[in-house]
């Protein structure tokens, strides 16, 4: 480059005016480091193994997410939502943040709102339970009800472009927004306290599937790591990610779930069938049985979907049994039992939906102690 060019481009460099305080890039870094924060003080939840006589050679063991700042799994999820739209540039300071969340998703991430500073508003039907809602509105945020669940999605994204703010979509970002090859997830979690168990290399993993987020975080995991481990997936009545799974078509719909926080009426983004080793569709009346048998043997209450959850791993395990199989088996508890007092501990609000759920805690409870079978005979 000639003398001339260079003064010439020292010339025009110097008449830029300086560079101005990146105040959007300072509230960016704090925003993190405050998340970052959250994520060391709840770094990591219990594993807890409970006994159970009739299951004879396999081991249980419940990854205990009840026990996060906001009583759910979906505080990781809420954690890796904010981190994404930081990052991305689509959280900034004074940004409104819409979801569309049944409850769990949305009291974590008004959570995570009033930690930030930030309106946040949650798009949900009518149907969500009361303690969700109060749980919500605790935490700062406010609650936008709509009439059905499939209401959820369009709604919150006509919210967004009213306020100008970010539609967080968790049911399109749950499996793009976490890290599914480590740092901290809840596959990683799982393997890193399983290292030392005597059947450290669970023989399932079985989780039910809401954004279905998780179960893709679980499934690539296990590929990513070359476990021998494989995944069951659990779904419940009315919800479209089973038959997708199954008939191999995305595009299947369905009327919407009763058990709060899994379950769709469409496949969700999020859905990854691909990683999926093997699905079971749920009874309603079996996942609220399991939930409550659970909670007696935990004495502890805990929520629908783990419920679904432990039926799942019940089923997974009977099967083992017949087949001459041992091994370890893992699940979730997703949420404690407290926010459903009116509804899936309510006698009153059971026998309104037509939910008779004695004959098959009898059945599950004589299954967990080595005297009959899972189903009942009805």
């Amino acid at each position: 480059m000639s003398d001339h060019k260079m003064q010439t481009l020292h010339a025009e460099a110097s008449q830029l005016p300086p560079l101005p305080e990146c105040r959007e890039r300072e509230w960016a870094r704090k925003a993190v480091r405050l998340l970052q924060g959250d994520g060391y003080r709840s770094a990591d939840t219990h594993l807890v193994k409970p006994m159970f006589a009739g299951l004879r050679g396999i081991s249980v063991y419940l990854k205990d997410e009840s026990t996060h700042p906001t009583g759910s799994l979906k505080h990781r999820l809420a954690r890796s939502l904010f981190l994404y739209g930081i990052c991305n540039g689509k959280i900034r300071q004074g940004t409104t943040l819409i979801e569309a969340s049944s409850g769990s998703t949305a009291v974590s991430e008004a959570y995570f709102a009033r930690l930030l500073d930030l309106r946040f508003i949650a798009v949900m039907p009518h149907s969500t339970s009361r303690q969700k809602i109060e749980a919500i509105l605790s935490f700062g945020g406010e609650c936008h009800f709509v009439d059905h669940p499939g209401e959820v999605y369009s709604e919150a994204a006509r919210l967004a472009s009213e306020t100008r703010g970010h539609y967080l979509d968790q049911f399109t970002n749950a499996e793009r927004a976490t890290d599914w090859r480590g740092n901290n997830n809840i596959a990683e979690s799982i393997f890193a306290q399983m290292a030392h168990e005597e059947e450290p290399v669970p023989a399932w993993l079985v989780m039910s599937a809401g954004t279905g987020g998780t179960s893709a975080t679980l499934g690539r995991y296990i590929r990513y790591r070359g476990f021998a481990t494989r995944l069951c997936v659990v779904d419940v009545e009315n919800s479209a990610f089973y038959d997708a799974w199954r008939l191999g078509d995305a595009g299947i719909t369905a009327k919407g779930s009763r058990i709060e926080g899994i379950g769709r009426p469409r496949v969700e983004p999020s859905f990854v069938p691909g990683v999926i080793d093997h699905m079971l569709r749920i009874p309603d009346v079996a996942s609220i049985a399991a939930m409550h048998v659970l909670s007696e043997r935990l004495f502890r209450r805990v929520g629908g979907s783990t419920g679904t959850n432990f039926f799942g791993l019940c089923s997974v395990a009977e099967g083992m049994m017949s087949a001459g199989q041992g091994g370890s088996l893992v699940s979730l508890i997703c949420d404690s039992g407290d926010r459903y007092g009116a509804t899936y501990y309510n006698p009153e609000w059971l026998a309104a939906q037509g939910l008779d759920i004695e004959p098959w805690k009898r059945s599950i409870n004589a299954f967990l102690d080595g005297k009959g079978p899972l189903f009942p005979a009805l």
